[in-house]
């Protein structure tokens, strides 16, 4: 058997849901394997964790079908010398982190040259683009599944699956401390406040930002005791934001900040993108009305190809509209104003998705570290003997 110092193991993530997956992985990975190397395409929580990054992950941050174009040459070219170069010096696994684009095509091709590709996480074949399930099983050696209901999908299709629990549901407790998360944010315990959430890749900043501020303004001009928080992924997400927002952060006395759980935690209620943010703002047990505008080309294309009613991942676990959802024209500030003005001021709707929501939360909680390395050293070890 060969030790760990012989091991290397690639990852890509593109964004940060997947950074922090992957970080999570390479954690469970270390007990067995503690001199493993992990290289490819990172963020910050898997440089934490030791990754050495060849590239910054958000050179492949692109969200959209249409917003992916003016850069598909320059991601296709990233795509194809990294190839290359695993080919050409396999790793004894490949974990793509999400980031379905990217990553599938990748592991297609180093699948057919021999090396073993494991996807964190299911793509959401049974949300929409079910014809994916194709380019899956050419792809992926081994499907890691965040929900239940994903493992019967793939092995259905012939892909070897492993449902893990959902990282957040362990990251998250399952009765949030938020006086605590405000102490930590320097507000009041008796504040109102309403956490505003546009995402945290560039093209969900360019289409949110400014009607989720306006909304703020309405908001405001309703009750002007109302707090705003809004939490910034990273210095160049923060920076755009404020390119965006302008004048409105100093007006509605906004507090940028860096982490999103304490601001998700602090919050009253949420105005969030759709995204993997509005399962961390259902797993702290608060209300929300889910956003999302994209390019119309886009929209125009993607409106059609969903298999649900729902787009918000609460609602999909429920299968039922638990919290608003808001889509690209129906988006307006005015609309976003009063759904959220009524997601603050409805008590009992409040008690009631706090209960439904610590219901989803309990349904995804397993040890997903330790299920996700199981898997991927099971490969690993597979491939020794």
């Amino acid at each position: 058997m060969a030790s760990s110092a012989e091991v290397r193991i690639a990852m890509v993530a593109g964004e940060v849901s997947g950074d922090m997956l992957a970080a999570r992985l390479i954690a469970g990975l270390r007990p067995q394997l503690p001199q493993a190397r992990f290289t490819g395409i990172g963020g910050a929580h898997m440089i934490a964790q030791g990754f050495a990054s060849q590239l910054p992950m958000d050179v492949l941050t692109v969200r959209g079908i249409f917003e992916v174009i003016p850069r598909y040459r320059e991601i296709k070219g990233i795509q194809t010398r990294l190839a290359a170069q695993l080919l050409a010096e396999p790793p004894a696994v490949f974990v793509g982190a999400d980031y379905p684009g990217f990553n599938l095509g990748l592991e297609e091709k180093l699948k057919a040259g021999g090396i073993p590709t494991v996807h964190f996480i299911s793509p959401q074949i049974w949300a929409w683009r079910g014809g994916r399930i194709k380019q899956i099983r050419r792809a992926v050696s081994h499907m890691l599944c965040i929900f239940p209901f994903e493992e019967a999908i793939y092995r259905q299709a012939q892909v070897p699956a492993t449902y893990i629990g959902h990282p957040l549901a362990e990251m998250i407790p399952l009765q949030p401390d938020q006086a605590a998360a405000r102490l930590a944010l320097g507000i009041a315990a008796d504040a109102r406040v309403v956490t505003i959430m546009p995402g945290s890749r560039m093209a969900e900043l360019k289409f949110l930002v400014q009607p989720f501020l306006a909304a703020a303004r309405l908001l405001a001009a309703r009750d002007p005791s109302l707090r705003f928080v809004v939490p910034m992924a990273g210095a160049r997400q923060r920076a755009y934001f404020a390119e965006l927002a302008g004048t409105a952060v100093t007006e509605l006395a906004i507090s940028v900040v860096d982490d999103s759980h304490s601001a998700i935690c602090a919050a009253d209620a949420v105005l969030v993108a759709s995204g993997t943010a509005t399962l961390e703002v259902a797993l702290y047990k608060k209300p929300m009305v889910i956003a999302y505008k994209v390019m119309q080309a886009s929209w125009l294309l993607m409106r059609h190809m969903g298999y649900q009613p729902w787009i918000g991942l609460p609602n999909i676990l429920a299968r039922e509209f638990l919290v608003p959802e808001l889509l690209q024209h129906a988006a307006t500030p005015a609309a976003l104003a009063e759904a959220l003005w009524r997601q603050l001021n409805d008590g009992a709707n409040r008690d009631r998705l706090v209960e439904r929501f610590t219901a989803i939360h309990h349904s995804l909680l397993r040890n997903s570290t330790v299920e996700s390395a199981a898997a991927v050293y099971r490969i690993i070890e597979s491939r020794r003997t």
